[in-house]
């Protein structure tokens, strides 16, 4: 059986923000994966969970760290439907998550490149590997849709 590669991955993450946009959540998924196996996964869920930090890459970051028990995550690839924002690029690299790979581009709140470019700032200690633009079709219309459904 050949190992996932990030498009599997990122699949998955589009079916997670399936299920926040089905719970009027702004549709982001996210999923943690270690050695080509799922250890997290998360949704968009602030307004059901009354908690602004309830973003898609928190909840996959919790989930993952419960699995391994350990609050380092050394080794993983956080995949996300949209560019990460600072605070959860700021959980990423607390984690010591090794690669994010994520789908579109967020031009109002990404931390990966379209607003600040954390992996690349020289004073942080931990590097991370980014990936933008996987799957970046699906995920700009999974969010434009749900938006256009707002108007």
């Amino acid at each position: 059986m050949t190992p996932p590669n990030d498009t599997d991955f990122m699949q998955r993450a589009l079916a997670l923000a399936q299920r926040a946009a089905a719970q009027n959540e702004i549709p982001v998924g996210a999923l943690l994966a270690l050695d080509g196996e799922v250890i997290g996964e998360g949704w968009n869920r602030p307004i059901a969970e009354h908690d602004p930090t309830a973003h898609a890459e928190i909840v996959a970051l919790r989930a993952g760290a419960q699995r391994l028990r350990n609050y380092r995550l050394g080794g993983t690839t956080l995949y996300v439907t949209l560019e990460p924002c600072v605070m959860c690029m700021g959980a990423v690299f607390n984690a010591r998550v090794s690669r994010v790979v994520f789908g579109a581009w967020d031009r109002k709140a990404g931390a990966c490149g379209s607003v600040v470019d954390l992996p690349r700032e020289q004073k942080l200690a931990h590097r991370i590997d980014v990936f933008g633009g996987v799957c970046s079709d699906e995920s700009a219309a999974l969010l434009r849709q749900f938006f256009e459904t707002l108007r």
